[in-house]
């Protein structure tokens, strides 16, 4: 794709800023509290001129599909939208990831990856650049693992949805997982489907742990919907509560021993059940089930907002009370290191030339006297090209030094598994401070944090604060109607605008999300009581993000209406977490 430049970000962003003005004008303030946080990046090295922290974020509800082969994850998403969207079969039938937008076309279209690739309001945009740092020349074969495709059914009006090829541990290749490793870092809702016509859920270990194991360590474990697909299979030995209860054994091994367990079917592919009870049963349980899975990715509308404030406030935190401190800390490494190594070559140096000068015998007592001292221009000369080549040596000594140093404590920053996916940045900027060929040796404090910079971190911040308290004005009301008053109606959804009144992003891209126009969902009351006392920022050092009613689900029943995965009435953690005071 052609080099993005300073420029074509600008226009980018300007672009997503005159969309939102239309979609959803209480993130426009947060796009500008973005562009002000790459200032303090730029000037700290964390971003290039060419890059922006706003143009990592998903400014649509992010909705993944993840999932082992013929596991019925296409065939959900066509039910969902109403087409015939993705091909389905009982084999693997799509070995890319496709990223699925709302689209004007009355036919669905298909562009390829450089349509994601050049795009930032897409989660791939730039992403060819980092398969290439994966294996060197497959950013060029973008092709080959992505895709978009555009239809105009109003369920994706401000979503964005990826339906992932199947998932084998054992058999992904590595650019495969760092796109799958991309998704899930960036996505609101992943639904992690599984094929109930596998009884043997023990055979899938590696699958299991990386799509659950793994899962749970995140912090932000809540957007993980776990479904069983197909429960339909066990109709024909009426053992749905033996399947079940296998695929409960694994996850728990796995380490999933709380929250809900879906399972759902498509009846139009399902084996025909001929007992009428047991058909209904098969069936009221499926519908809730799809029901409640459906309502999780309507709540995405209200809980995007909190999503994208809580991103910025972040990092912000992120940058003053982890980068910051990390890079100072390197900075202080390196000069430790290259002050010591230095000064043990200089004195290897004196001590070579101090045991030479005695082994010619210029010394007389304690007296240094060379016999150039008495002799003519030519061996004066001569000593002092020898003196000069001695310190070209040690200077060039010096530089490698230097280099080395930076190498190993780059190496350490990017092995920082405390920095995660944030090493390349503060690496970026700790090459940036050691550049200079004085300033490292004095100076420990970063380029380009000082009192300003620390200020306008903290303005960062306040306004999240205030972006939060805005969004909480919207939807939420902890002391209640004032008395006298009629309790106020719910909100209308942050996507609910008219496409009519919506024009298209300047460029008129096809793929581009088009804001919710006629026809799309609008949450009522459940949607805006999910919304309300939810704590969306809480920080530990860093802050986080609590997304509002993620996980509120009841606890998972069996078709007999059995017990949770833990045995109890578990019920994952909605986000009620509670917001602790910044460090200054």
């Amino acid at each position: 794709m052609p080099e993005i430049t300073p420029a074509t970000l600008r226009e980018h962003l300007n672009k997503l800023t005159a969309h939102l003005e239309q979609e959803n004008p209480d993130l426009v303030e947060v796009v500008r509290s973005f562009r002000r946080l790459d200032r303090v990046a730029y000037k700290l090295g964390l971003l290039d001129a060419n890059e922006s922290y706003a143009a990592k974020v998903t400014w649509w509800p992010l909705i993944s599909v993840l999932g082992t082969f013929s596991s019925g994850k296409s065939t959900f998403i066509n039910n969902l939208l109403g087409q015939s969207l993705q091909a389905t079969g009982s084999q693997a039938v799509d070995d890319k990831f496709t990223v699925i937008c709302y689209g004007r076309s009355e036919r669905p279209q298909v562009l390829p990856a450089l349509a994601l690739d050049g795009d930032p309001r897409f989660p791939f945009y730039n992403f060819s650049r980092e398969i290439d740092e994966v294996t060197q020349g497959e950013g060029k074969r973008l092709d080959s693992y992505l895709q978009l495709k555009t239809c105009n059914s109003p369920q994706l009006r401000g979503k964005i949805f990826i339906d992932s090829p199947g998932f084998d541990a054992d058999a992904q290749r590595t650019e495969t997982l760092k796109i799958t490793n991309h998704i899930i870092d960036l996505s609101d809702l992943v639904l992690v489907f599984f094929d109930a016509r596998h009884p043997e859920p023990g055979a899938m270990r590696d699958t299991l742990e990386y799509l659950v194991t793994g899962t749970m360590r995140r912090p932000d474990f809540n957007k993980f919907v776990h479904i069983l697909n197909q429960i339909d299979n066990a109709a024909r030995e009426d053992n749905p509560e033996e399947v079940f209860a296998a695929w409960q054994r694994a996850l728990a091994n796995a380490g999933l021993t709380a929250g809900r367990f879906y399972r759902i079917y498509d009846p139009k592919s399902a084996i025909k059940i001929e007992d009428p009870n047991m058909r209904a049963r098969f069936e009221a349980k499926r519908d809730a089930d799809m029901e409640e899975i459906v309502e999780r990715i309507r709540r995405l509308e209200v809980e995007r907002a909190y999503r994208v404030v809580g991103i910025l406030d972040q990092t912000a935190a992120r940058i003053r009370e982890e980068f910051v401190p990390r890079i100072r800390a390197a900075n202080r490494v390196w000069r430790a290191r290259v002050w010591r190594h230095t000064g043990l070559v200089f004195l290897l140096v004196v001590l070579a030339a101090l045991g030479t000068s005695i082994g010619l015998g210029y010394w007389q007592g304690l007296r240094f006297v060379p016999p150039w001292q008495a002799g003519g221009l030519g061996q004066q000369v001569a000593f002092w090209a020898v003196v000069a080549a001695v310190v070209l040596l040690f200077i060039q000594v010096h530089r490698l030094i230097r280099r080395w140093a930076t190498r190993s404590i780059s190496a350490d920053i990017m092995r920082d598994e405390a920095l995660g996916t944030h090493a390349e940045e503060v690496d970026k900027a700790f090459r940036k401070n050691v550049r200079s060929w004085w300033r490292p040796y004095f100076i420990e404090k970063p380029r380009g944090w000082g009192r300003g910079a620390r200020k306008r971190i903290d303005a960062i911040l306040a306004e999240a604060d205030r972006a939060i308290q805005t969004l909480n004005d919207r939807y939420a009301n902890p002391a209640g109607p004032e008395p006298g008053t009629e309790s106020a109606a719910p909100a209308p959804a942050l996507a609910a605008r008219s496409a009519a009144n919506a024009p298209p992003i300047a460029g008129g891209e096809p793929s581009a999300p088009a804001s919710a126009g006629p026809g799309a969902e609008t949450p009522g009351a459940g949607s805006a009581a999910a919304a309300q006392g939810a704590t969306p920022v809480q920080r530990r050092g860093v802050a986080g993000v609590a997304h509002s009613a993620l996980g509120q689900g009841s606890a998972g029943e069996n078709l007999n209406g059995g017990e949770s995965l833990n045995g109890g009435d578990a019920r994952t953690d909605a986000g009620e977490t509670e917001s602790h005071a910044r460090v200054s």
